[in-house]
């Protein structure tokens, strides 16, 4: 999802910039270069190093836990939070005006929604998802939380499943 992030901006930066925006579907969907210098709903436009760092702290925290991961869906989730912290961090990092303080390339609009960019769909997705995932029991290491453990498919070496009933040895019965 990092490259596709990255591609598409490049594109879009590339062909879209100093251009009107381009209306398609009906206008239910409308491509426009827009440079977010803040957050989500272009939410605290001056703290673009604060949002830097925590993308820098959600990177490292989901690398550190992807050595215990043992789960597809946990994976998918942590892959499309990972390329979406990654890609807008991207753009903080090398975009103008300077190194952390640049700003998101955004550029796809639907109606009624603030603009966005490929990044900000897999945080989304990736939230939801791991929301899903939570609510759900299932653990990082691939099993639910809470499950009771399968029985065992066979006896451990030198054990039986028997109740007590059927054939005792000498020492069981009395005899010697």
């Amino acid at each position: 999802m990092l490259v596709a992030d990255l591609v598409s901006k490049t594109i879009v930066v590339a062909t879209l910039s100093d251009r009107a925006p381009i209306r398609l579907l009906g206008g239910l969907l409308t491509l426009r270069v827009l440079r977010n210098s803040g957050a989500a709903f272009s939410i605290g436009t001056s703290m673009t190093f604060v949002f830097s760092v925590i993308a820098v702290g959600v990177i490292i925290a989901i690398l550190r836990t992807a050595r215990r991961l043992r789960s597809i869906p946990w994976a998918i989730t942590l892959g499309l939070l990972l390329g979406g912290a990654a890609g807008n961090l991207g753009d903080r990092i090398f975009r103008s005006p300077g190194p952390f303080r640049g700003h998101v390339v955004d550029w796809i609009q639907l109606p009624h929604w603030p603009v966005f960019n490929v990044a900000d769909s897999c945080i989304v997705c990736g939230g939801v998802l791991a929301v899903l995932l939570a609510a759900r029991g299932v653990s990082l290491e691939g099993g639910r939380q809470g499950a009771p453990q399968a029985p065992p498919s066979r006896p451990p070496d030198g054990a039986s499943f028997s109740s007590g009933g059927g054939a005792r040895g000498p020492a069981e019965d009395g005899s010697r």
